[in-house]
């Protein structure tokens, strides 16, 4: 997996300050145009004091604790995004929903991969956030990531999304060791129907969605389709030439969403869906061993998963779930060897294929001119099957004395000749809860904890989080949260198995590698430094939060403010490099970070504002022991580079400004600023403006909807990678939707 090709740019101060008055000048231009849009309409809508909450004051939240909880009451900060929202601000993929959450960033890495973050800490593999789909782990256990482009969540149906910032374990386990993200779909009741919507636009966007549905009064049914084509960035950077990048993707879902109603107490949920497509992988980006083809990835998934909903009583209730998830990946490409390297595969003594002499060199890459290369095909397949178990059980002592608690149980069957040579089980098993007491008005206690078991390490865990809530009155609340977690290394990063066996081997004089399995000490670049063999032990984060939330109702509009403070120490931080020509992971790396949040909502009748902004001030050291270099020698160069390594998607400031404005003649408009100044890594920024123009169509048999949305770049230089390059920073979408 190579790295992101990273350039370091100094901004100067002029240009910051250029940047700084061009972001005030935008927020006080989207203010305005909402409230000269609000005031040109000619008619008002109804004001609704239940905005954004389940038709209670106070905004509420399921995800936190797994309680329903409002937020005054809940024991950490959560953002909130509904998926009206989310199509009111024309947002085309569902990664970069999490542009509006303060703290979060978005960019991309290798072939167009999409990386989501809240406080860095990751580069390719996202392992550090817990993501639900209704309830079911999208992580990926085979790689230990997350395949955002792939995920079969259609922007069309999705009802809410709730980030928990801030550790998470104590509800949701080990993965959540800086978050979670809870994507909630739409009742299948509520879609009952038919609809159907495409979009097209720049860079091959294509879009197509179509759902048919029922309710009635023992079933609720939803069927779905979607197809997601894409054709990435425009070009690459070869050579200090302008290359074609090979980073699209072609994928295709199909869901079934279900409830069986057997009284008014007992109920049947039943999802299941498929996942097939390509995902294109540029050959100077993605694949191993020079390959001469691109390695395109074919995906293959499928899921299912069953959830019994019972109550006891209005006061007693639970829930038993099961599903099974199974990820499916065949990369199978071809690869070009010399004749240096065939022989040096031949010689057990000699050098790595990748290893430099001391002039500098790698002797096993020599090629001479008309010489017969090794020719083969090679593959980076890989399959899991992901069991999920969960018992979960909710008691309502009264209103001021509510209980949580529960069981959970996975296993992971992983297999690939490639990254495991053969097959492994991961096995996981859990115990949580959370107690919410509130001896007086003015205060509530949160008490909750995750026991938890990994296989990986045959050691068990305990996340506990404590938190204080001081209420004013019903509508402010200051917080006080402390808590701990653990991450524990995959089996990915535990027992690195990985070889690329080759096969078809061509000419014959070459035949003699067939089935030759080229592994990790077999082609490092600098066998000195690789941790193969070394146990990594738990990551551990501590963390201190003072939050404020309050909602101010005013005579025409709500006005709502969540400010968060924190405070985290992160120890035995897994750093280090995943390739098959330099493998240096190690529990090496110690963060310390601090910084503050701020999301702001602002809503009138027919019109939503809406803000976010988060600040990082992100310390990195390198902890482990010493790295000796070639020489005997300490190598701090190295030590450095693993602890900036954790820095990369890590930004100091963030933050988003958006505005929806209903119009007259069932026209809407809006329009959203996403930014994120200074990657740690490179001194650059992300700045992005999006504006929206819909118009609807309200007829007695169907609704219908056309829509035009711009994406304009401000900064024309990459974040990451100097390859992520886009020809014209006006990109165009345009969406046509109709239901009946």
């Amino acid at each position: 997996m190579p790295e992101t090709n990273c350039v370091f740019e100094p901004t100067t101060q002029a240009t910051r300050q250029q940047r700084l008055v061009f972001k005030c000048a935008l927020s006080i231009t989207l203010s305005l145009m909402a409230v000269c849009s609000a005031n040109a309409a000619h008619t008002e809508p109804t004001f609704d004091n239940a905005l954004l909450t389940y038709d209670n004051d106070i905004p509420e939240v399921l995800t936190t604790t797994r309680l329903r909880q409002p937020k005054t009451r809940v024991p950490g900060s959560t953002t909130v995004i509904t998926g009206d929202q989310i199509r009111d601000l024309g947002i085309v993929n569902l990664y970069e929903v999490f542009r509006l959450v303060p703290g979060m960033v978005v960019n991309f890495v290798g072939s167009h991969q999409p990386v989501v973050t809240y406080h860095g800490t990751v580069h390719y593999e996202q392992r550090r956030m817990q993501v639900l789909v209704d309830g079911r782990t999208a992580h990926r256990a085979t790689l230990s990531d997350m395949d955002w482009e792939t995920m079969p969540v259609p922007l069309e149906l999705i009802e809410r999304i709730e980030v928990a910032r801030g550790p998470n374990s104590a509800a949701y386990g080990i993965n959540a060791f800086l978050g979670t993200i809870n994507i909630i779909t739409r009742d299948p009741a509520d879609t009952a129907g038919t609809e159907l919507r495409i979009s097209h636009g720049s860079r091959d966007h294509l879009r197509a969605f179509g759902a048919v549905g029922g309710a009635s009064q023992d079933l609720d049914w939803r069927l779905s389709y979607e197809k997601r084509k894409f054709g990435g960035f425009d070009y690459q950077i070869d050579g200090g030439e302008e290359t074609p990048f090979n980073d699209g993707h072609n994928i295709n879902s199909f869901s079934y969403d279900g409830r069986l109603k057997l009284s008014p107490d007992l109920n049947i949920e039943v999802v299941a869906g498929v996942v097939d497509g390509v995902k294109n992988q540029d050959r100077g980006k993605s694949g191993v061993l020079d390959p001469v083809e691109h390695p395109d990835i074919d995906v293959r998934d499928y899921y299912i998963q069953s959830q019994l909903n019972y109550s006891t009583s209005e006061h007693h209730f639970f829930h038993f779930l099961v599903s099974v998830s199974n990820f499916k990946r065949l990369e199978r490409y071809g690869i070009e060897l010399g004749g240096a390297a065939a022989d040096c595969l031949r010689n057990a003594g000699g050098p790595t294929l990748y290893e430099e002499d001391a002039s500098g060199d790698a002797p096993c890459q020599a090629r001479t001119e008309g010489e017969t290369l090794l020719e083969a095909q090679i593959n980076g397949d890989y399959e899991d099957t992901r069991l999920e178990v969960e018992f979960q059980d909710t008691l309502l002592f009264t209103d001021d004395l509510k209980l949580v608690s529960g069981a959970g149980f996975r296993k992971d069957t992983l297999r690939s000749e490639t990254y495991f040579n053969g097959r492994e089980h991961d096995y996981k098993s859990r115990f949580f809860g959370n107690l919410e007491y509130t001896p007086w008005p003015w205060l509530t206690l949160n008490a909750g904890g995750n026991w938890e078991r990994s296989s990986t390490t045959d050691e068990d865990y305990f996340s506990p989080r404590l938190a204080t809530n001081f209420i004013i009155n019903e509508h402010h609340a200051i917080r006080l949260v402390y808590s701990e977690a653990v991450r524990t290394p995959d089996s990915f990063e535990q027992n690195p198995q990985t070889g690329f066996t080759l096969t078809d081997v061509q000419p014959a004089q070459y035949s003699d590698l067939e089935g030759r399995r080229i592994t990790i000490e077999d082609a490092a670049h600098s066998p000195f430094l690789l941790t193969l063999g070394h146990d990594l032990e738990e990551e551990r984060i501590t963390s201190q939060e003072i939050s404020y939330f309050g909602q101010f109702p005013l005579d025409t509009a709500i006005f709502s403010l969540e400010v968060r403070g924190f405070k985290d120490e992160m120890r035995d931080m897994v750093s280090g490099v995943i390739q098959l020509v330099n493998w240096t992971l190690g529990n090496n790396v110690a963060v310390d970070q601090k910084g503050f949040e701020v999301e702001t909502t602002l809503e009138f009748p027919g019109t939503a504002l809406r803000a976010s902004y988060g600040y990082l001030d992100q310390d990195t050291r390198y902890t482990g022991a010493p790295i000796i270099d070639a020489t005997g020698n300490v190598d701090t160069r190295e030590q450095d580079y693993q602890a900036g390594l954790l820095t990369r998607m890590s930004v100091r400031h963030s933050g988003s400004l958006s505005v929806i404005q209903e119009l007259a003649s069932e026209f809407k408009v809006s329009s959203a600023f996403y930014w994120a100044d200074e990657f740690l890594r490179t001194n650059n920024q992300f700045e992005r403006l999006d504006v929206r123009l819909a118009k609807s169509f309200v007829q007695p048999h169907y609704t219908a909807e056309i829509a035009f949305t711009l994406q304009h770049y401000l900064n024309r230089e990459h974040e990451l990678s100097s390859d992520n390059n886009i020809e014209d920073h006006n990109q165009f979408f345009v969406e046509a939707g109709v239901r009946f």
